[in-house]
């Protein structure tokens, strides 16, 4: 089971006019680590360790490509994670985003989660019409990041579904 996963937005969350922004450290961080970010303090590192827990292959979907590694991954407390490279592409269709078909390309046909703050519907609809296996996009809300309701709903899914994959 592949998870997806967004960084600005769903890791770094941003718009949020109702409070101020949690900052965090890193308990433990390597020290080649990139720690002068000026937005990664905003990363819970907690996430870390229950985004793994969840027990999925976790992968990178991100305009942050590599430097997800470089930065995100040690501050998390998690490996280097796969990528996904995204393609020169045409547009794609009109409502449906970006990143929606280079990631169905990507899972090739493994189910998979994805974690971004920008899904829609016109993106649950596509995925649903081209790709056969079990899959869950989630839109975590950006001003607040990756919550306990949405570490709920991820794992009540692949609950849910692992007879299924």
């Amino acid at each position: 089971m592949l998870l997806f996963l967004d960084v600005d937005g769903p890791l770094i969350p941003f718009g949020a006019t109702d409070r101020p922004y949690p900052r965090y450290e890193a308990a433990a961080v390597p020290p080649q680590a990139v720690t002068d970010h000026p937005l990664l303090s905003r990363i819970d590192p907690a996430l870390g360790p229950r985004l793994a827990a969840l027990g999925c292959e976790l992968v990178w979907a991100t305009t942050w490509m590599d430097d997800a590694n470089d930065v995100v991954s040690p501050w998390l407390g998690l490996p280097p994670l796969p990528v996904v490279e995204w393609p020169d592409e045409d547009e794609p269709p009109p409502l449906l985003h970006w990143k929606t078909r280079p990631l169905v390309d990507w899972a090739g046909d493994r189910p998979f989660v994805w974690l971004d703050d920008e899904i829609t519907e016109a993106d649950r609809a596509w995925v649903a019409a081209h790709h056969r296996r079990p899959v869950l996009l989630h839109r975590v809300e950006h001003s607040y990041g990756i919550t306990d309701a949405d570490l709920t709903a991820v794992r009540e899914w692949l609950r849910t579904n692992s007879r299924s994959m």
